[in-house]
C-alpha cells in the first residue's frame, strides 16, 4: 500500500426485511456516501448472494477500491464470504470490516427513526476502523505436539488426562508440592461418602 487515502467502498445490505423493515437502507446509503474515503456506497437486497458479491468485486476492479464495508448480520456469518469476495478480486482480505445491522440494529431497535441512527453510526464506526486496517498474511509455524496444563486439581487433572489420551505429550504443573487442589483436603465426597483421593 502507499500513502494514499485509502479508497472505500460500502454496502448496506436490506437482508430481504431482516433490516429494511426496521432500518431506513438508502438514508443509510446516503449518509455513508458522505463519510470520510467512501468513494461508493450502495445498498442491496441479499448483498451475500452472488449478485451482491460480484457487484462489489466489480467496483474493486473498476473504481479502485481499498477497503470494503459491508452492513448486513453477524460477522460470524459471513465475513468469511466477504473476504473471499475481496481476495477474488486482488484485495488484501483483511482491508474489509463487517457492521453488524441487523442482530444490533433492526432486530432490537423497534423504532425506525431510531434504528436508522443506529445503523448510521455503525456504518460510521467501520468506516473509521476501517482506514486503519494493514494487510494481513497467512503464515505456517512449527507446533510442538505437546499441552501444559496448569494447575493440578481437579480440573487440571482431568485436562491433563484427556489431552494424554488424545496422545498428546502432557506436562501438569502444579505449585503445591501434591497435586489433587482443593479434594485432596477433604475426607470424603457426598453424596456417596467415596474417598476423594
Amino acid at each position: 500500500m502507499t500513502n494514499e487515502a485509502p479508497r472505500i467502498g460500502v454496502y448496506i445490505c436490506h437482508c430481504g426485511l431482516n433490516i429494511a423493515a426496521t432500518v431506513n437502507v438508502d438514508e443509510v446509503v446516503r449518509y455513508a456516501s458522505t463519510l470520510p474515503n467512501v468513494v461508493v456506497a450502495r445498498p442491496h437486497k441479499y448483498t451475500c448472494s452472488e449478485s451482491g458479491q460480484e457487484m462489489i468485486r466489480q467496483d474493486i476492479r473498476e473504481l479502485g477500491l481499498t477497503r470494503v464495508v459491508v452492513a448486513s448480520c453477524s460477522p460470524r456469518m459471513h465475513e468469511p464470504t466477504f473476504q473471499n469476495v475481496l481476495a477474488s478480486a486482488g484485495l488484501n482480505p483483511y482491508y474489509f470490516q463487517m457492521a453488524n445491522i441487523r442482530e444490533h440494529v433492526s432486530w432490537v431497535v423497534e423504532d425506525s427513526v431510531a434504528a436508522t441512527e443506529k445503523a448510521k453510526r455503525l456504518v460510521r464506526a467501520a468506516v473509521a476502523r476501517v482506514n486503519f486496517h494493514e494487510p494481513l498474511f497467512p503464515r505456517q509455524e512449527s507446533v510442538t505436539p505437546a499441552a501444559l496444563v496448569v494447575g493440578g486439581g481437579i480440573a487440571g487433572i482431568q485436562a491433563a488426562l484427556t489431552i494424554a489420551e488424545a496422545g498428546y505429550q502432557v506436562y501438569l504443573v502444579e505449585r503445591q508440592p501434591s497435586i489433587g487442589g482443593h479434594m485432596a483436603q477433604l475426607d470424603k465426597t457426598f453424596p456417596t461418602l467415596d474417598c476423594s483421593t
